[in-house]
């Protein structure tokens, strides 16, 4: 759909989702009233996109529109880079996990990126993905896990660690529709190129910046045992029926082969959080030289890459 050269696309009944270069965003319009009223902006996307997302809620709910909240799945720049610009236009509660409040009130930065987890060009210049902590404190909302989202009154939030410690996922249980954020994704996160010409395939969590594989299989199954007809996930296309559950089936009951990555900084040593942020992080044991070499090289052709897809 294109209205005021702002492209968004159709998730089911009352929720569309725009992508941002290479990660997708989500506006949820409520059919209830009371605390439930209005509409719900799912994570924001890179930095800089501000105005985008803010053209494409005046698209859908008209001028002058705020939403009631913003929820995020997690707190990785990639899902919160607009969040600061947002604030300025909207001062609206952001919702997260408990376990996701240190990295969006000052108090932890994130696990390092682990570019050795191969798979593609992302995972090699993941390098420069930054981790650093937000401070969003004035606006923060911690989720309360019995009883949801008020402005969300008939989403089930469900606590999804693995990639992050608090990442969590929202379930309409109604039409089964699941926004998963990245606890599990529809296009092979770490490739570059499936990333751009948004190929279809249920992935496991993007490998270079997941930081508990143990955990993130545990949340994979909790989604496939939902048996969602809908989902829409952080990166990739949104995935329906038979193809969807078939796949995020085969995901689930093999994740270990196929969505683990066979080396890494996390595999078999997690990282450690808590409420206060990170508490270990497994030491490096990469060979720098040539991964750094690597990584530059990447770099540069990933960038000519995003610049291309950008101007087209």
């Amino acid at each position: 759909m294109l209205s005021n050269n702002i492209k968004y696309f159709q998730v089911g009944q009352g929720v569309w989702g725009m992508r941002l270069l290479f990660v997708n965003i989500y506006m949820i319009a409520n059919r209830r009233g009371g605390t439930g009223k209005g509409w719900v902006l799912v994570d924001t996307g890179t930095k800089g996109n501000a105005e985008k997302i803010i053209a494409m809620a005046e698209s859908l709910f008209g001028p002058g529109t705020r939403p009631s909240a913003i929820v995020l799945t997690h707190g990785h720049s990639d899902h919160s880079g607009s969040l600061c610009e947002l604030l300025k236009y909207w001062d609206v509660p952001v919702y997260a996990h408990t376990l996701e409040l240190p990295y969006l009130t000052g108090k932890s930065d994130y696990p390092p990126v682990d570019p050795e987890a191969g798979g593609g060009m992302m995972s090699l210049v993941s390098f420069v993905f930054p981790t650093k902590a937000i401070n969003v404190s004035k606006n923060i909302r911690e989720i309360d896990m019995y009883d949801g989202i008020p402005e969300l009154p008939e989403w089930k939030v469900i606590h999804t660690p693995g990639h992050t410690p608090g990442h969590i996922s929202l379930f309409f249980p109604l039409n089964t529709t699941l926004i998963a954020g990245d606890a599990f994704v529809t296009t092979p996160a770490e490739s570059a190129y499936h990333l751009m010409a948004y190929t279809k395939k249920v992935s496991g969590p993007p490998r270079y910046i997941t930081s508990d594989w143990i955990a993130a299989g545990k949340s994979v199954r909790k989604l496939a045992a939902l048996q969602p007809r809908i989902a829409a996930t952080g990166h990739g296309p949104v995935m329906r029926g038979k193809e969807l559950q078939t796949e995020l089936n085969f995901l689930a009951n093999r994740f270990e082969s196929i969505a683990v990555p066979n080396d890494g900084r996390y595999v078999g040593h997690s990282a450690v959080s808590d409420q206060n942020g990170v508490r270990y992080i497994p030491p490096y044991q990469g060979t720098v030289k040539l991964k750094t070499a690597l990584a530059i090289t990447a770099a540069l052709i990933t960038f000519f890459i995003v610049t291309r897809v950008s101007r087209a």
